[in-house]
């Protein structure tokens, strides 16, 4: 083995140096004439250190970033690849958290929607009131890491229905600038920002639950205004339709 060089054999009755980790009267023995072996090291860049595993499987924080990016990979899987990077994820491990989170979901023991997202999130970093019309409803915000500029917000009725789940901008974040259709690349912006830069947006049904549409017009290459709907998931733009 590297380090180690041969030496002549001093016989069965010479006794050895007490040296730590090498064979001789000194060293730990698990039964008669064997010598017990000490387990190798871990190796930290095979087996990274993490946390305790949260209810997906990872912790919370990075299992929910999993669970956004798992239908963010159906229109950008070159964006989720990239961001599995970052967040030193698998794409399996991205699964069995969505896959987790889709049981939570389903469960019936499940507590409802807001006290799934505290279970996996832990306490919001704020909890406002925000009145919606003549209602007073509450608007509840987590970090995402992985867009530091951008916060997940839980939108919660009274009685504690949620109404909206998504990210938004975190306020005092400076948002992009949005003038034409060429402004818009994925990811560079949320729901309502993209309904404030081209009013008046409407408002389409999406193909999933954590998806939205809008359907506005903005300046194209040449200036003239160009038709175009976008798509959303998790609050976050993914592409454009024209």
């Amino acid at each position: 083995m590297c380090g180690m060089s041969p030496t002549d054999d001093p016989g069965p009755d010479v006794p050895g140096p007490d040296v730590p980790g090498t064979e001789g009267p000194g060293a730990d023995a698990d039964g008669p004439g064997g010598p017990r072996t000490s387990p190798a090291p871990r190796s930290r860049l095979r087996e990274p250190e993490r946390p305790p595993q949260g209810p997906l499987g990872v912790p919370g924080r990075l299992g929910f970033q999993l669970v956004l990016l798992r239908r963010m990979a159906d229109h950008q899987p070159g964006l989720v690849e990239d961001a599995l990077r970052t967040l030193g994820a698998t794409r399996p491990e991205m699964r069995e958290a969505n896959r987790r989170w889709q049981a939570m979901s389903r469960s019936p023991k499940s507590r409802g929607t807001l006290q799934r997202y505290r279970s996996v999130l832990g306490p919001p970093e704020t909890d406002t009131e925000r009145r919606v019309g003549d209602l007073a409803c509450r608007a509840l915000t987590w970090p995402v890491p992985l867009w530091p500029e951008l916060r997940f917000e839980v939108l919660t009725a009274p009685g504690g229905a949620v109404w909206n789940e998504w990210l938004v901008r975190a306020p005092g974040a400076p948002g992009p600038v949005l003038r034409t259709a060429e402004d818009l690349e994925p990811w560079c912006c949320t729901v309502d920002e993209v309904a404030r830069a081209f009013p008046p947006a409407r408002p389409m049904e999406g193909s999933a639950p954590t998806r939205w549409r809008l359907g506005f017009a903005a300046p194209g290459p040449s200036g003239r205004p160009v038709r175009l709907i976008a798509e959303f998931t998790w609050g976050l733009l993914q592409r454009l339709v024209e």
